[in-house]
């Protein structure tokens, strides 16, 4: 097995709402039993609706947040928020590239950032770093003087890419990185990014509401829905054997280039439930195909072989 980069364990995060007239204090559970292990030079996607839990995950890979329960390990070392040696270990890329880069200041000043506060190199050696990582990412030296509004958005992100990697992080946590773009330029991000896993030895955690991003550049997978995981494996298992309802249903709404290639479409029925009120039993039973009485009133566990698990009661052949 390669080294192990980051591990979470049993990972929870509650959101206390507070006290509403006449009604109790609630919770947010918006992660609620989370467990991964995330290996060096490999691809993690974690895939779901909005509100399945994505960004809080996020947050806690980043150490921006604490987890509720659980621990979070990155090489082997328990994760807190302030532990600055392990924070530079992980970086994120956010999903807007217009939002995420400061418009005041140009290009060199934003990629040479990270490098004035964590490390004690010269203006000189600051430069050469910058330039080397603009080079990587496909960035000319003359970009160095500009601002951000004089590029687009695959640009931006480019930028974004590289202002994340000045650090030389283990892992980059990428939340929707390609969600913001044209899907001509989602394809070159994405090459982009698995170039430097490969050239740099880089552990991705790859957030993404849609299979169809992540099937190309993904070894493993984690569905989710309403903070827990559905199912997880390699990727080839996962999209070659979906085994739980939802991850068949995401699937069949994933576009296919192949016009010839017979499809049926799986329409789910109803709405994400509130996570300030989720059902009893399987949290998706409400809206499966599937459901018994069972469904609703026990919560299924994960399930299967080391490679492919599903929490389902009646899994799909």
């Amino acid at each position: 097995m390669n080294e192990i980069v980051m591990e979470g364990r049993n990972l929870a995060r509650f959101y206390d709402t507070g006290r509403k007239l006449f009604s109790p204090p609630a919770s947010v559970k918006a992660l609620n039993g989370v467990s991964f292990q995330l290996e060096r030079g490999k691809t993690l996607a974690i895939v779901g609706e909005s509100g399945c839990g994505k960004s809080t995950l996020a947050r806690l890979a980043t150490m921006i947040e604490e987890p509720t329960g659980g621990e979070l390990l990155i090489g082997g070392k328990s994760a807190l928020v302030g532990d600055a040696a392990l924070r530079s270990r992980v970086q994120i890329v956010f999903q807007n590239p217009y939002g995420s880069l400061n418009p005041r200041q140009k290009i060199g000043s934003i990629l040479e950032e990270p490098l004035k506060i964590n490390t004690k190199f010269t203006a000189a050696e600051r430069r050469a770093e910058v330039e080397d990582m603009m080079t990587r990412v496909g960035l000319r030296p003359e970009h160095y003087n500009r601002y951000p509004h004089m590029f687009s958005g695959g640009q931006r992100q480019r930028i974004a890419i590289a202002r994340a990697l000045m650090l030389r992080p283990d892992i980059l946590v990428l939340d929707e990185p390609v969600s913001a773009l044209d899907l001509s330029i989602q394809a070159q991000v994405l090459n982009l990014l698995m170039d430097l896993q490969q050239e740099m030895g880089l552990a991705y955690l790859f957030i993404s509401h849609g299979l169809s991003v992540v099937k190309h550049i993904s070894d493993d997978v984690m569905v989710m829905y309403l903070g827990r995981p559905v199912e997880e494996g390699s990727a080839e298992a996962v999209f070659a054997h979906p085994r739980h309802p939802y991850t068949a249903a995401l699937l069949s709404a994933t576009p296919v280039a192949d016009p010839s290639r017979a499809r049926t479409r799986i329409s789910l029925t109803g709405e994400l439930p509130s996570p300030l009120k989720p059902p009893s039993g399987c949290p998706f039973h409400p809206r499966c195909w599937k459901a018994t009485d069972r469904c609703k009133a026990e919560m299924p566990e994960l399930s299967g072989d080391a490679g492919h698990r599903f929490a389902c009661h009646h899994p799909l052949d």
